[in-house]
């Protein structure tokens, strides 16, 4: 096992932060995304296209929540690593190509959504359920394909007398990694996000334009407004999650490879990229809320769940109070 001696960095944050947020993310993920497969599974008849991109990419956000509870356990123990070389590699090789699952099928999604609005005679040919399930399976061959050096660069090494799990590669080994962090930065985040941003920014222009050149109807208007309103959520969501996290990493890379003696630096860089690695997993969260709530027809069915919900308790304490006084009497 690799021993090394390294810049000491402040760990203080991450005993409370990492474990609360992760944890969190873990719950709500979970949750939400085994609500909207059993959604999906169970009670949709006929699968469309848009069908078969939300559930891959509930799929990809639940394969990522799984892979959070030994990262929890391991932020909580101040970054010892107690489960073994093999899980290291796995849960690392899991979190990345989940996380970059996550990013290209939320990509099909705006390309899907940007031809239904732009070019809908085209969209009648081009989203069809065969090409879904063509392209849901080519972003998976290729989301790890790209992962795979992961397995390689990534192992447990012991730092200060203390066994941990290299995230990305060892210290000693970032000017061989660092290419590949480039890569992983500009294949896997920063394509993906200009296709997304321009899809969406045109998406929302043909529907402003439309509502401009059209005699004006109330509920086509109001609809027209719903659908802009998610679309900005939607744009605002992903630059929120994966600009800051994918700016912070790169730094933090160009820090440890060309100023890795400056230890107040590598400090700043690394407090940043470990404190925006909560926000990029709330994504994953959002992604079956956003479903959820953008749906008129969910929306009305979670209305009517609360307003029975409110209803009906009531009488239920009403119930058994009477049946209290009728016992006690």
């Amino acid at each position: 096992m690799e021993k090394l001696n390294i810049c000491p960095v402040s760990n203080y944050y991450q005993r409370i932060l990492l474990p609360v947020s992760y944890s969190l993310v873990f719950l709500l993920g979970l949750g939400l995304n085994g609500a909207l497969l059993w959604c999906v599974c169970c009670r949709t008849r006929r699968w469309s296209s848009t069908v078969v991109y939300m559930t891959n990419l509930a799929v990809a956000d639940l394969l990522y929540v799984l892979a959070l509870p030994p990262l929890i356990i391991s932020s909580a123990m101040g970054e010892l690593w107690p489960f073994g070389n093999i899980l290291c590699k796995s849960v690392r090789f899991l979190f990345f190509v989940n996380l970059h699952c996550s990013m290209m099928f939320l990509t099909c999604v705006s390309v899907h959504r940007f031809l239904g609005v732009c070019f809908p005679i085209a969209a009648v040919r081009l989203r069809t359920k065969k090409r879904a399930l063509f392209a849901s399976g080519a972003v998976w061959v290729l989301a790890t394909a790209e992962i795979l050096p992961t397995l390689v660069f990534a192992h447990t090494g012991e730092i200060n007398n203390m066994t941990v799990c290299f995230e990305m590669t060892n210290p000693g080994n970032f000017k061989v990694y660092f290419p590949y962090g480039l890569f992983l930065a500009i294949v896997g985040f920063l394509i993906p996000f200009i296709v997304v941003i321009t899809c969406y920014c045109s998406t929302m222009r043909a529907l402003c334009c439309r509502a401009a050149d059209r005699v004006p109807n109330p509920r086509t208007a109001r609809m027209r407004t719903t659908s802009i309103c998610m679309l900005l959520v939607v744009c605002l969501m992903f630059v929120v999650c994966f600009v800051p996290y994918h700016i912070a990493r790169t730094a933090y890379l160009f820090v440890r490879v060309y100023l890795p003696a400056d230890c107040h630096l590598l400090n700043v860089a690394l407090i940043s990229f470990k404190a925006w690695k909560p926000v990029v997993s709330f994504n994953c969260c959002a992604n079956p809320l956003l479903h959820f709530l953008g749906c008129g027809r969910r929306r009305r069915k979670l209305r009517a769940w609360v307003w029975r919900r409110t209803r009906v308790q009531p009488v239920v304490c009403l119930v058994g109070v009477v049946s209290t006084h009728r016992s006690g009497g």
